[in-house]
């Protein structure tokens, strides 16, 4: 290999990493966490910035040093080819040659002191109470395959994502802005997680064959992918059923306009259910789930701002 093909491979490695289109779970988050704090103040952007960049760090080490974890145990090596899809299976930078390991692993080390200096950067001139949400959120990220806690292989892994995109970034989002943690970003911030996980739960789905040889034992590999589908739409409705009693909690009622994302929940959900065990059915359910979880972000963040 050139020096030349050696730098392009590198560029499109780290750029499979760092896709802007990888963060939009925890950037739709931070949304809502910062509409949230609008209520009660201004914003003071300076600090946004340095969240922003700090959890885009943490999403880039986690990628990085997923993909060292998921190519030793084998779960992106078994993937056949009529199971590949853009949303899952990993970003296979060590499958596809385009990263070396040690490449790998510097890119991991590097991002996740990023996001650390940032984070301890924010407890030090900003808010100190943020170091917990920092701390959970480097825990889960590294840990999601990383030994010995690996959550993602012992059935774990969509738990620990509602939890760390849905409350731990929105709340600790607001608690940089307005120094303590209301009621409001809580409630919001529990069914984003819900369907961000949903999104993972439906990227299960392909990789599923792959994921039981590697011994990944996902929430899908337990029950199987039939059984799996029946409860996929469940999710969605837990998470639209909490969306429509926020107002009784004293949040406004414009945050329902989040619920424009139930239309293509309800279509990702009949797909999977007809589908479950056919890749190129499920794409289009990916796409659909995707758009689900960004659209109640943007609908929820924009009605608290038109309260």
């Amino acid at each position: 290999m050139t020096h030349q093909q050696g730098k392009a491979n590198f560029v499109a490695g780290f750029w499979r990493l760092a896709d802007p289109k990888i963060s939009l779970a925890s950037m739709v988050s931070i949304f809502i966490g910062t509409c949230a704090a609008t209520a009660s103040g201004s914003i003071d952007f300076v600090w946004l910035a340095v969240t922003v960049i700090g959890i885009f760090a943490i999403e880039v080490a986690k990628n990085a040093s997923g993909e060292i974890f998921d190519f030793d145990s084998g779960a992106d090596l078994e993937i056949a080819p009529e199971d590949r899809s853009p949303f899952s299976g990993g970003k296979r930078v060590l499958v596809d040659g385009l990263l070396t390991r040690k490449q790998t692993i510097c890119i991991a080390a590097v991002s996740y002191l990023t996001g650390a200096a940032l984070g301890f950067a924010i407890v030090l001139w900003k808010q100190p109470s943020v170091f917990w949400f920092g701390f959970a959120g480097i825990i889960c990220a590294f840990f999601y395959q990383a030994p010995p806690l690996k959550f993602s292989y012992r059935g774990f892994g969509e738990l620990a994502v509602a939890i760390s995109y849905g409350p731990l970034i929105c709340c600790g989002t607001y608690l940089v802005q307005r120094g303590k943690v209301d009621i409001e970003p809580v409630l919001l911030s529990i069914p984003l997680g819900l369907l961000i996980a949903t999104f993972l739960w439906v990227d299960e789905f392909p990789d599923c064959p792959s994921d039981a040889k590697a011994g990944k034992r996902t929430v899908v590999v337990r029950l199987g992918r039939k059984r799996a589908s029946r409860v996929f739409p469940v999710i969605f409705a837990i998470a639209f059923g909490m969306l429509l009693v926020l107002p009784f909690f004293g949040l406004p009622k414009q945050v329902l306009l989040g619920g424009v994302a139930i239309i293509p929940a309800v279509a990702a959900a009949l797909r999977v259910w007809k589908n479950p065990e056919k890749t190129a059915k499920i794409i289009p359910a990916q796409k659909q789930t995707l758009l689900a979880f960004v659209l109640y972000a943007l609908g929820t963040g924009a009605g608290f701002l038109l309260s």
